[in-house]
């Protein structure tokens, strides 16, 4: 294993539906990141196509959506990997086979390959459909990656599944921040007019970003799942905009020890890089427990209670 790679994470404010600008966008900030020497870099969930537009769409327009992997955004992204020398990870809505459809996430590599992730937890759309397993893997920089979208990553079995399987390195990409909690105690909505008067009136949108909707609910539990695991976690979310809501930015590195080792404050598009050291994973305190682990008492994480609740059944209703 290498002593470290250096990786970046990117915050974009992305336009529903407007594939052109989006990956104008991602090439631009890719090429931000390779030139302050990243070897990989992070963007957010679904930021080809857009994200929370799409809940509002009937299932032909979401079908108009989506795209294979082979198709002409995600080739757009694997062409410029290669010219960069660069692994870029995209989200974007996949064509599946059997005319099925996911929330995926491709890390494009610098040699035209690549892995691609389906979002375990899909709830955007009732045409979507949830993945069915993790994606880990290794890298050409010998560094052992896995991808988990948004939700995926606020169940602990799933990040702890992922370390099993050898990850060092999760990437992280959300959209997120600023949401309607069912929750008494958990996230909010920011209100739009914060956003639409930053650059008058930066201030107040700077403080709620921050504040408990913001980088106050992610740090609740996102330095947990590097800690609990030791892994390096690299979070990527949208920023800005995004119908009714505002997502609140806040790119961020964490290292096995749950410590931010580097973040974006910044209220619009941003790159934030890090070198990781790799070496602060086998000694750290998620390794070290994840030894002392005892399986023949953790039959119950797999059973089922009955009330398990999906989360497109929360939002839509149904399970199907």
């Amino acid at each position: 294993m290498p002593s470290q790679i250096r990786v970046a994470t990117v915050q974009f404010e992305h336009r529903a539906d407007d594939k052109a600008y989006n990956l104008g966008r991602v090439e631009a900030l890719a090429r931000e990141a390779r030139a302050a020497g990243a070897e990989i870099v992070a963007f957010p969930e679904m930021c080809i196509g857009g994200y929370w537009h799409v809940p509002g769409l009937v299932a032909a327009e979401v079908e108009g959506l989506a795209e294979p992997v082979d198709g002409p955004s995600v080739s757009q992204v694997a062409a410029l990997a290669r010219e960069l020398g660069l692994g870029i990870g995209v989200g974007w809505l996949e064509a599946g086979a059997e005319g099925r459809i996911y929330n995926a996430y491709r890390l494009c590599l610098p040699d035209g390959s690549g892995h691609t992730h389906r979002k375990l937890h899909a709830f955007e759309h009732p045409r979507i459909a949830s993945g069915a397993g993790f994606t880990v893997f290794d890298t050409p920089w010998g560094v052992r990656v896995a991808i988990l979208i948004c939700w995926d990553n606020n169940l602990i079995e799933n990040v702890r599944a992922c370390a099993l399987m050898g990850a060092e390195v999760l990437l992280a990409p959300h959209q997120t921040g600023g949401t309607r909690s069912l929750s008494p105690h958990g996230m909010k909505p920011i209100p739009l007019a914060l956003w639409e008067r930053r650059h008058e009136d930066p201030e107040p949108l700077r403080a709620a970003l921050a504040g408990p909707d913001g980088r106050g609910w992610l740090m609740r539990w996102l330095p947990s799942r590097a800690h609990d695991n030791g892994l390096f976690v690299v979070f990527s979310n949208g920023i800005g905009a995004d119908m009714e809501e505002v997502r609140t930015g806040n790119a961020m590195i964490l290292d096995p020890y749950g410590r931010v080792v580097a973040e974006s404050t910044a209220i619009e598009d941003d790159v934030v890089v890090a070198d990781l050291a790799l070496d602060l994973i086998p000694t750290s305190s998620g390794r070290r427990w994840m030894r002392g682990r005892r399986p023949d008492l953790y039959g119950i994480i797999a059973e089922t209670r009955g009330d398990e609740t999906s989360a497109r059944a929360t939002r839509f209703g149904d399970d199907a």
